[in-house]
């Protein structure tokens, strides 16, 4: 039973990772204009116009890069390229390739983004489950209010509140980048604690900002299981209130939970992109509004590859979840 279930969602992430590779081959050459030419033109302008023949220079990066085939046979290369997972150069920063831009990034990515993304779903879920709870402490109300009203501000928007007052009014934090200029990164404490200083503000600003968010989403759902029978038989039965709120109540209204915080994951290059720019942090976000800017078209279409198939395992560990969390979905769904 649960195997067959686990075979139907794999498919189903098969199938969407297909339309994934499909719809990023596409985009990028229905955008007006030759990548080839605009990056050999911005060369030429900032030469002063003395790099030889550029369309000879146009048609020899062309063939180096494949554009030159017929659009069926650069899709077929690069569904190849996809399967051994190379991705290519990069058109401005040749010769690098994707895959190295990438992967420089994605540590800063995860660390930061993924560490705030789990820290707000999980203040935010325990302070919305609390606030439904009526055995709850009453001063927790006076936390509610201001979160959700931060919830309402975008992500840049609490960024530029941030920086403004911690890193140039008070001059606390710093202003921007990964690391300190003059530290060379080692395997020590004063490399982690210099990342860890960096990274203050831009992680601040999205937990801030997705903390109310999450608690309303849980405050509703567990308003909506108080009254269900399982919750008055564990009362019945003289559990804990600690053991009916963790265990009877906030597990059976996790699951919306648990399908925003897979959704938030996957989207957190395109969910947070203006904060690693607005702090100028070295992530796939900054990279990709890097690449958007130089018409970069093909470290464009490696991240939003990236994002597009972190968006479909994700979603695919969470539908292996959901039956062990909560096992009626499988007998739904059979």
């Amino acid at each position: 039973m649960y195997l067959d279930y686990v075979i139907r969602r794999f498919g189903i992430m098969v199938l969407i990772f297909a339309l994934a590779v499909t719809i990023n081959f596409a985009l990028p050459r229905l955008s007006p204009g030759d990548p080839v030419e605009q990056q050999l033109s911005q060369l030429m302008a900032s030469s002063g116009g003395q790099v030889g023949d550029v369309r000879a220079m146009v048609e020899s990066y062309r063939q180096r890069f494949g554009l030159d085939q017929p659009v069926w046979r650069q899709y077929l290369d690069y569904w190849a390229m996809v399967l051994s997972l190379d991705l290519g150069f990069s058109l401005a920063n040749y010769p690098e390739r994707v895959g190295e831009s990438i992967a420089g990034a994605m540590p800063w990515t995860l660390g930061l983004l993924g560490m705030a993304t789990l820290i707000s779903f999980a203040a935010g879920t325990l302070l919305g489950g609390l606030l439904a709870w009526p055995r709850a402490p009453r001063w927790l109300g006076w936390f509610a209010a201001p979160f959700m009203v931060l919830s309402a501000i975008p992500y840049f928007l609490i960024g530029v509140i941030l920086l403004f007052l911690g890193a140039i009014v008070y001059r606390i934090f710093p202003a921007g980048g990964g690391f300190p200029f003059e530290l060379t990164p080692r395997a020590d404490w004063a490399t982690v604690s210099g990342i860890l200083w960096h990274a203050t503000l831009p992680a601040l600003s999205i937990v801030l900002a997705q903390i109310g968010a999450w608690a309303i989403g849980m405050r509703g759902m567990l308003v909506s299981v108080l009254g269900e029978d399982h919750i008055v038989l564990a009362e019945a039965k003289g559990l804990t209130q600690r053991r009916i709120f963790l265990w009877y109540a906030v597990r059976n209204a996790l699951l919306p939970q648990l399908t925003k915080l897979a959704l938030t994951l996957g989207h957190l290059v395109s969910g947070a992109i203006l904060v690693e720019v607005i702090f100028s942090y070295p992530g796939m976000g900054y990279r990709l509004y890097q690449a958007i800017q130089s018409k970069d078209y093909f470290v464009v279409q490696g991240i939003v590859l990236i994002l597009s198939l972190s968006i479909a395992v994700t979603m695919f560990i969470l539908d292996l979840l959901y039956p062990l969390i909560d096992p009626r979905i499988t007998n739904r769904r059979n």
